[in-house]
């Protein structure tokens, strides 16, 4: 169980985040929604540690995150796999190197700073790339694949830190349709497979409803809805959005097809190759 009590980020006199409590029970797949600017990102980072809180309280399992320090933090983060919209990745380096760079808070000082990895952890490596159809591309310079291979890798470099639970910010943000999808298909199966956690922020509500169980909406740092796809009407939405936000943000007609069409899209690349 992950609960967020009463937390809250103020930079100078502006609170990003503002006294947000939620309680995610385990094997969620949580859409964080909002405008630009509602605090979606800074919250993830506060599950993270990435950034310290103003107050309030971050516990998992019963045990306050927001306390942690030293190598106990450098421990939590690496349970907390962080899937960023820009990848994250050493564009020179291989996929493979990149991957098992996810691997290097579970090792030893001296380990970390020579950068090396043992057989056992190249093996989880080539597993998670399997897990998100990359191993022929293991080689391959990451400068060199498509965004949304990039962003396949980054979600196995995740894996292979064997998070609780796995927070991806505007993962799709920057992608095609079609590499969107893929890139949410890979979520929703570690998530549905494995039973991992995972808080993923999306610009599109469709994409929530589609992909997520439960979807929590914020405005100006706090949470305006929390509940089911389903629940989120569009009267709540425009309460959430605004009626001026409402095309730019969320336009429905674009995402309910794109991603469905996506979708078939993929499906039939897949069985051409």
């Amino acid at each position: 169980m992950l609960e967020i009590d009463g937390i809250t980020k103020k930079f100078g006199d502006i609170s990003a985040v503002d006294e947000v409590s939620l309680e995610i029970t385990p094997g969620q797949m949580v859409g964080v929604i909002g405008r630009s600017g509602a605090g979606k990102s800074t919250l993830l980072r506060l599950i993270n540690r990435l950034i310290d809180p103003t107050q309030g309280r971050i516990a998992f399992c019963g045990r306050d995150i927001t306390g942690l320090g030293g190598r106990e933090l450098r421990l939590w983060r690496a349970s907390c796999g962080m899937i960023f919209q820009q990848f994250n990745l050493v564009e020179r380096m291989d996929v493979l190197t990149n991957v098992l760079i996810g691997r290097l808070a579970h090792q030893g000082f001296l380990s970390s700073m020579a950068v090396h990895f043992s057989e056992a952890d190249r093996a989880a490596a080539i597993r998670a790339l399997d897990r998100v159809d990359l191993v022929p591309q293991a080689l391959q310079r990451a400068g060199t694949l498509s965004g949304g291979q990039q962003q396949r890798v980054a979600i196995a470099k995740a894996l292979v830190q064997n998070p609780k639970i796995l927070l991806a910010d505007e993962p799709i943000a920057s992608l095609d349709p079609a590499n969107a999808t893929r890139v949410m298909d890979a979520l929703k199966v570690i998530n549905r497979e494995d039973g991992i956690t995972v808080l993923v922020n999306l610009h599109t509500l469709d994409t929530a409803r589609s992909y997520c169980d439960r979807i929590v909406a914020m405005r100006a740092g706090r949470v305006h809805f929390d509940g089911a796809a389903r629940e989120l009407t569009q009267a709540r939405v425009r309460g959430i959005y605004g009626e001026a936000g409402l095309e730019a943000d969320i336009d429905e007609l674009v995402t309910s097809t794109a991603i469905p069409a996506a979708r078939k899209h993929a499906a039939l690349e897949t069985e051409a190759a």
